[in-house]
């Protein structure tokens, strides 16, 4: 039998079982207590799988209060691991946002806010870190915003973008407003990251799937039966039910290979979309919190009857941080973000202590070459949010207090509560800050 026949095969082998819904069951681990999470590094035998699902919202997934079934797979997985009820990403465009992300550094400092802007070699990635400690490290993706000319692939073994196959394709539905249509789907990724998993189960590995049929409002059949309706919202849902159970698969297959439990899961968004909760659709245009609000899960070698919940406001910047803290490995030089570790040990002991400040940054030039950057900033702690242009502070500030307006819409910069002021100046000191490489 030819390699392609065999690929094939495989290939319709996934698409045949992600197109049907089978019974959904928590993976068996022991059951520990939260304070177990100290142990795991001393441990040298834990793989980290980290899974993107680009453009996602935090509010849709039934785990934060979804009404609708978008996620049973994730549910149920992170019942008994942990769950950050808060979470911002750092922008609502991906380069900008992953490029935060994976060195734990607030933008601008990144110096990746702009369409040419990339990553440079001297910055010391994760995965570089993990790769230096004997891991094997594999990437895959399929948003070209984290393609290996813009510096994500620094330190990874594997790092590509899967082929797609006309086959996977032709089972889904899709809507893709605004965005160039992608080939192929999250099938696919999904289907080199078994091969990976199977082929290096006795490795320590670190995987990086970025799935993205979610940003492209593409699902199955099944997801279609759910019958959630045919609005661009609506679509946005079906697409999570489907990415869902591609999260699923993986994590399934780690527990049948026997290997779930010395695996780290982390399942977070680069970012949401909006759906006119300020007047449009999409996303990477404003800072708002249907775009910045995403969810942030973990799903450790062991369960915790449960489940934590962590309320207090956590950053995407803090991933690594905690990933590297978890796993023994050397910090990031110069982060923003700090290991999230002993705050989910005081929510596990029913404690919610006070975090850092979360910054947020967009250019919203960022797509315009040639045209002089138009920052727009955001600074926010606890339910406190201060957003302005810097530059133009008087007349685009806006303050809004998150425990009466949830939903962003109540300016109070008018009338700005005693907070307010010192959170401006925080934000300020922090965008002024040099690039940090």
């Amino acid at each position: 039998m030819s390699t392609r026949i065999r690929l094939l095969i495989g290939a319709l082998m996934v698409l045949a079982v992600l197109s049907t819904f089978v019974e959904i069951h928590i993976p068996s681990r022991s059951v520990q207590p939260i304070d177990a999470i100290e142990e795991l590094r001393e441990r040298d035998d834990l793989n980290v799988v980290f899974i993107l699902v680009d453009m996602l919202r935090a509010d849709r997934l039934g785990a934060y209060g979804y009404e609708r079934s978008t996620s049973p797979e994730i549910d149920q997985l992170v019942a008994s691991g942990v769950r950050f009820a808060r979470a911002e990403a750092q922008s609502t465009w991906t380069k900008c946002s992953m490029a935060s992300l994976w060195t734990g550094v607030f933008p601008p400092q990144t110096g990746v806010v702009r369409y040419q802007h990339a990553i440079p070699e001297s910055v010391k990635l994760p995965a570089e870190i993990y790769q230096e400690a004997g891991y094997t490290t594999a990437g895959i993706w399929r948003n070209g915003w984290v393609a290996s000319n813009f510096g994500f692939e620094q330190g990874f073994d594997l790092y590509f973008r899967p082929v797609p196959r006309q086959e996977s394709e032709q089972e889904l539905k899709r809507q893709t407003p605004g965005t160039r249509k992608l080939a192929g789907t999250d099938a696919d990724v999904t289907e080199s990251a078994l091969e990976f998993v199977r082929t290096h189960r006795d490795d320590k590995f670190l995987l990086y799937l970025h799935y993205m049929d979610v940003h492209q409002y593409a699902y199955d059949k099944t997801a279609a039966s759910m019958n959630f309706g045919s609005s661009l919202s609506d679509s946005f849902d079906s697409a999570i039910h489907w990415t869902d159970r591609n999260v699923g698969y993986v994590v399934n297959e780690l527990e049948a290979l026997d290997i779930l439990d010395r695996t780290i899961v982390v399942i977070a968004s680069d970012h949401g979309e909006a759906f006119r909760e300020h007047t449009f659709e999409g996303h990477a245009r404003d800072l708002y919190r249907e775009g910045t609000d995403v969810p942030l899960m973990m799903i450790l070698p062991f369960m915790v009857e449960d489940g934590v919940v962590v309320d207090s406001l956590v950053r995407n910047v803090d991933i690594w941080p905690t990933l590297l803290d978890l796993t023994g490995m050397p910090p990031l030089e110069g982060a923003d973000g700090v290991s999230l570790v002993p705050t989910v040990l005081a929510a596990g002991r029913g404690d919610a202590p006070e975090t850092p400040a979360s910054v947020a940054y967009l250019d919203q030039r960022w797509g315009q070459v040639g045209k002089d950057p138009s920052p727009l900033v955001s600074i926010r702690k606890g339910t406190q949010r201060v957003l302005f242009k810097p530059g133009e502070m008087e007349k685009t500030l806006q303050v809004f207090d998150h425990e009466s307006d949830p939903g962003e819409h109540r300016n109070l910069a008018r009338k700005p509560p005693d907070w307010a002021v010192p959170l401006r100046d925080e934000l300020v000191a922090s965008h002024d800050r040099p690039i940090v490489w």
